[in-house]
């Protein structure tokens, strides 16, 4: 690998110079000999600006797009289309340009599209309260769990195993920071264990995660979990992916206190995983506790309708314990994009577009179980995403249908070594039922081919 850089040596010694130094050895005279490295950094020499462009543009010509193959992959990130207009409007300088809204009286655009973008998360989620977005799915989780932290000061969580692995570790890192224990409950059938989540909470739990549809793309029966959490007294928090939400019964009405999620399927492209933006919606009790800033609608001295920051940030509060997360800023221009997917699609059209995906869904798990050497992963109810098992090496399977041009799904095995040859199969509206009889197709042929060469005795 080459390396560029645009200075110079005189530039170095003029920025030196500038700061009252002589040498670089001089800046760093304050830190200790034995944290210094005394020798040059392993690295290539320098090369021209068309050499490292060149290197550069043949390492990006390796990635494979959404648009290079037919991709059936999801596992949290979705092959969507997304409509011009979502362009059309973030690229207006208005949206694109703007800082923080510190200053409503010349930011009303911007806040107005907070406080839209905030209704239809809470429109979604069946939940009162929605911030204006957080980073992404798994650190919106993590700050759920501080939220809930503060409220009832427990030290313990109780995750389910159906809970993105991603989010998991996110919550798992940043809960060690502040002592708290946290207790996986493993998945029966696919789903969450309810005995087992039951006898894994106690007066000590401070909240319980669920995830809907989960990892494993089943969709859980809530509310036997919710009354669980809640006969202790604690909270609970659920992971959603928002457009199966159309369909499903809102989390808020499942007994859900805090509802989270990645915002990615929701007029943002995959852009080889990111940015992206995740939600966060709670009741009313929670308001305070909230990462992030709420906007909301008033009436200025003229009573006409206009919109201001209700609550700021307060991850930056000068007394530390009184600090809500350490998120310091929305994605707002991705968040933007969301609530301008969801005007586009519209009540009725959310609804069809989850009817679309069920419908596809269940004809891809029928035409893939029926292939030779593929059954179901599990039984429970699919909207979207859907489990297959294997009786073949997976990452051989794949391998060899990425050579035909179709990416099958998620290997899922890195996560769950109980589903060591688990393949998560993703639908999208992209997805037509010719390219699933494709899949079925490659993948019968993979699988087929995969039984031969071990028939053979023959090596990978």
């Amino acid at each position: 690998m080459t390396t560029y850089t645009s200075l110079t040596d005189a530039d170095r010694d003029e920025m030196l110079a500038a700061i009252g130094v002589r040498s670089i050895d001089e800046l760093f005279a304050d830190i200790p000999a034995g944290l210094r490295l005394e020798r040059a950094l392993d690295l290539p020499p320098g090369a021209g600006e068309q050499e490292v462009y060149e290197e550069l543009r043949a390492l990006a010509a390796r990635n494979a797009s959404a648009e290079d193959e037919v991709s059936f992959l999801g596992a949290g990130m979705y092959d969507h289309y997304v409509p011009a207009l979502v362009d059309s409007i973030l690229q207006r300088s208005e949206f694109l340009t703007p800082y923080t809204p510190y200053q409503p009286e010349i930011s009303q655009g911007g806040l107005q599209a907070m406080f839209e973008y905030q209704t239809a998360i809470s429109e979604l989620t069946g939940l009162p309260v929605s911030n204006a977005s957080v980073y992404e799915g798994p650190s919106a989780l993590a700050a759920a769990g501080y939220l809930a932290k503060l409220t009832n000061g427990r030290g313990r969580f109780v995750v389910s195993g159906g809970v993105h692995p991603h989010s998991r570790e996110t919550l798992a890192t940043t809960s060690a920071g502040w002592g708290t224990e946290i207790v996986e409950v493993s998945l029966a059938g696919g789903a969450t264990d309810a005995a087992g989540l039951a006898e894994a909470i106690d007066e000590d739990t401070s909240a319980v995660f669920l995830q809907q549809p989960n990892f494993l793309g089943a969709v859980e029966d809530l509310e036997p979990l919710t009354a669980a959490a809640r006969e202790a007294g604690a909270l609970v928090v659920c992971a959603c992916d928002p457009i199966p939400l159309g369909i499903l019964r809102p989390p808020g009405e499942c007994g859900v206190d805090v509802a989270v999620g990645e915002g990615q399927s929701l007029g943002n492209r995959l852009d080889y995983g990111g940015p992206s933006f995740g939600f966060f919606a709670a009741g009313d009790a929670h308001l305070r506790r909230m990462p992030g800033r709420i906007a909301g609608e008033t009436a200025d001295v003229d009573g006409r309708r206009g919109f201001v920051l209700t609550l700021q940030t307060r991850e930056q509060h000068i007394r530390r314990e009184k600090a809500t997360s350490n998120i310091c800023t929305a994605q707002a221009l991705n968040a933007l994009g969301g609530v301008i997917y969801l005007s586009w699609l519209g009540r009725r059209g959310l609804v069809e577009l989850g009817e679309l995906l069920a419908h596809r869904t269940a004809y891809a798990r029928e035409r893939l179980v029926g292939l030779d050497g593929v059954a179901a992963g599990h039984d429970q109810p699919v909207v979207r995403e859907f489990l297959l098992a294997l009786d073949a090496p997976v990452d051989a399977v794949r391998a060899r249908c990425l050579g035909e041009g179709i990416n099958p799904g998620y290997a899922l095995g890195r996560d769950y070594p109980e589903y060591e040859n688990g393949l998560l199969v993703a639908l999208t509206e992209r997805r037509t039922r010719e390219d699933i009889d494709r899949l079925a197709d490659v993948l019968g042929r993979a699988v087929a081919a995969e039984h031969a060469r071990q028939a053979a005795g023959v090596g990978a």
